[in-house]
């Protein structure tokens, strides 16, 4: 069953709903929730990547006015659960990489807390570390299995007897750097403990998933733990998952029950304790006959995880379906090391992974002497080649062609360099894009009637700034059959029925859809009248859709890049994104979506590089001033479409997820137009001007 949207909510250009409490500034976030009498925490952290802490000397720290206690792993209390070793806070004496937490100062003001924790003294036994990742590693392994549940390795075919017979093969490397998730609002949580109840305000993607892992962390019941989180700034996937800054701070208000903690980490910090995307080695060949059409795809990848816990990205999935051919191989194989614990950032695995198969591509389209479209268009697959399923839709061509008429594509000059204006070199390039249709377990909705016709929709759900307080009430309006003004929308609290995190732009396609089951039972049980106080609240039905049907969105991207000469200086001073994401719930929140996307993969093609020096094992560059994302000055004309994609299958909205697929093929069109400009290939991201001039 699904949804019509002639006349209804969905699909129209709704105002943000919290707009004005965020514009007001009356939009509460993790730090800003109102506590008596708070205390302020700030980390000592540890100034070496391995080893052990062999004394601290807390005593100037603990002398200085307004500290209420210095933590360490000599006074810190024993945790219940300490099988994930990155939440193991202040449980030993072991330093698995630097910037890692090894004490806390609480102080009566953030001030006197930071100033004193650059008094307490710590001697380390420090060993060597190892911090290098390099494809010749002796030491390489295929983890058990990759992010998301992807199998490590797959296979299909006669590989390596396909690429010797083709009429055309491609065989070259290319990488892609460390990068830091940096979403505006830093990462806070504000810790209060009443009576062996604890709250806590948390800057998370999921108030449930903090609690479950706070609950076991502490061996509490889970209603014990409350966490409130209704408005985020921002999370990129480092706030998917509780990192251990959350269970510091429930640590020290734990030991000081009855003030609050607040403890919001420094930018700096946050380049060392939530997460980062791993650098990539990634060697893809491809082989195609006369006529252009892939005869073999290679795609062996090779990253970086922690020794203290693995993490092991699907950097090569997207490979195994976006294309058709009959011999496919794809590897991945990690180096662990001594360095902070790789996470989730904005498309794990498929942005860096379609980043090197889509230069690839436009590669491989130049040796067949055909257009870069074309040479997609004809390896285009009937079916899912991994699954062997049909696609619920998969419009990548009719995103193509419309992208290509918008862009102005047509009568372009293949030749690199055939195009200037003055010193500055013109280029443009294509490139193309999936990302999968996720549904995550574990969510339930509950819908009440208020009377007189107005509803309240509750649901653990949280907002990290994408539109969800307006997409969600949208699809409420519409399951119900009232007008936008008749819901009441509660979301962002672990009091409210459990959600899934916000991640793998499944956040409305699996909230969305129990909001309409829970719609469905509530109209069936009270009908169109209810009295007040009726209520019903479902979990996420059953798609069997997915039994036969492979589901993803589908993107083309393009992009105009002017190249200084003289400099090597890179500006991209258009770009055009079209995409097929079945029913678009909201076109203004939408739009913001695909730009933003777009303009973080403009930061992937030509800016963003977290630079980690080897001998101490940091990041060096770890802050606004030397880590750069692109700006104003950076972000020329962004153009973004979306075609009428009507997919019954995906779920009942008829959506997909918009959150990622809008970063997953565009630093791949910027380097393609960058090379087009130059004739310079840079495998290597970011494209900065020396590897142009070198």
């Amino acid at each position: 069953m699904s949804i019509t949207t002639t006349g209804r909510a969905i699909g129209r250009a709704v105002d943000r709903i919290e707009g004005p409490q965020k514009v007001t500034g009356t939009a509460r976030y993790a730090y800003e929730h109102e506590t008596e009498y708070p205390l302020y925490l700030y980390p000592v952290q540890s100034e070496i990547a391995r080893g052990r802490v062999a004394r601290i000397d807390a005593r100037s720290a603990e002398a200085l006015p307004g500290v209420v206690i210095v933590i360490t792993h000599e006074n810190a209390p024993q945790l219940a659960d300490t099988h994930d070793k990155e939440l193991a806070v202040l449980q030993s004496d072991e330093v698995a990489f630097r910037g890692q937490y090894v004490g806390a100062v609480v102080a009566e003001s953030f001030e006197v807390a930071r100033h004193a924790a650059r008094l307490v003294s710590v001697v380390y036994d420090e060993e060597s570390h190892d911090v290098g990742l390099r494809a010749d590693r002796v030491d390489l392994y295929a983890p058990d299995q990759l992010n998301a549940g992807f199998e490590t390795d797959t296979a299909e075919g006669d590989v390596d007897g396909a690429l010797s017979s083709a009429a055309v093969t491609l065989d070259e490397t290319y990488t892609t750097p460390m990068e830091h998730n940096n979403p505006m609002e830093p990462h806070t949580t504000v810790a209060v403990w009443d009576e062996g109840d604890l709250t806590l305000y948390d800057s998370t993607q999921g108030v449930h998933t903090v609690r479950r892992t706070v609950a076991r962390i502490f061996g509490l019941e889970r209603d014990r733990v409350r966490v409130v989180a209704p408005h985020v700034g921002g999370g990129f996937g480092s706030k998917g998952l509780p990192h251990a800054n959350t269970i510091l701070t429930t640590l020290a208000a734990q030991m000081i029950e009855g003030r609050p903690i607040k403890f919001a980490l420094t930018r700096q910090q946050m380049f060392s304790g939530v997460g980062y995307r791993t650098p990539t080695i990634q060697r893809i060949r491809l082989g195609a006959d006369e006529e252009g059409r892939l005869t073999a795809i290679s795609h062996d990848v090779i990253e970086l995880s922690a020794k203290i816990k693995e993490f092991a990205e699907q950097t090569a999935s997207a490979t195994r379906t976006m294309y058709a051919t009959e011999n496919r191989r794809t590897t991945h194989r990690l180096a662990a090391l001594d360095l902070p614990v790789p996470s989730w950032m904005r498309a794990p695995g498929e942005a860096p992974g379609m980043y090197a198969l889509e230069v690839a591509m436009d590669e491989m389209a130049e040796r067949c002497d055909l257009d870069p479209i074309e040479f997609r268009t004809r390896n285009e697959p009937e079916v899912d080649a991994e699954t062997g399923l049909p696609y619920s839709s998969r419009n990548l061509i009719a995103c193509l062609r419309e992208g290509a008429e918008r862009f102005g594509w047509e009568g372009r000059d293949p030749t690199p360099r055939a195009r200037r204006d003055g010193r500055w070199l013109i280029g443009t390039g294509v490139a193309a894009a999936m990302y999968p249709v996720y549904r995550m377990p574990g969510t339930r909705a509950r819908v009440r009637s208020l009377g007189e016709g107005r509803y309240a929709v509750e649901i653990g759900a949280v907002d990290i700034g994408t539109g969800t307080w307006t997409a969600l009430t949208q699809i409420a309006a519409d399951a119900l059959g009232v007008g936008i003004g008749a819901i009441e929308l509660r979301i962002g609290d672990t009091n409210l029925p459990s959600a899934s995190v916000a991640g793998g732009s499944s956040g409305i396609t699996v909230w969305g859809s129990t909001i309409f089951e829970a719609a469905r039972l509530f109209r069936e049980r009270h009908g169109e009248d209810p009295s007040e106080g009726d209520t019903v609240e479902a979990g996420t039905p059953d798609n069997p859709e997915t039994e036969n049907y492979s589901m993803s969105a589908f993107g083309a991207y393009f992009a105009e890049a002017r190249v200084d000469e003289d400099t090597g200086e890179v500006r991209v001073p258009r770009m055009t994104g079209v995409f097929a994401v079945g029913q678009v719930i909201n076109a203004q929140t939408a739009r913001s979506q695909f730009i933003g996307g777009m303009t973080m993969g403009l930061g992937m093609a030509l800016h963003e590089e977290s630079l980690v020096d080897e001998r101490f094992g940091h990041v060096v560059n770890h802050d606004f001033a030397e880590y750069h994302i692109p700006t104003n000055a950076d972000v020329g004309e962004i153009d973004v479409a979306w075609i009428d994609e009507e997919d019954p299958h995906v779920n009942p909205m008829g959506s997909k997820g918009i959150g990622e697929i809008g970063i997953v093929g565009s630093p791949a069109a910027v380097a393609n137009a960058v090379y087009h400009a130059t004739g310079v290939r840079v495998r290597d991201l970011p494209i900065t001007p020396d590897k142009l001039l070198r």
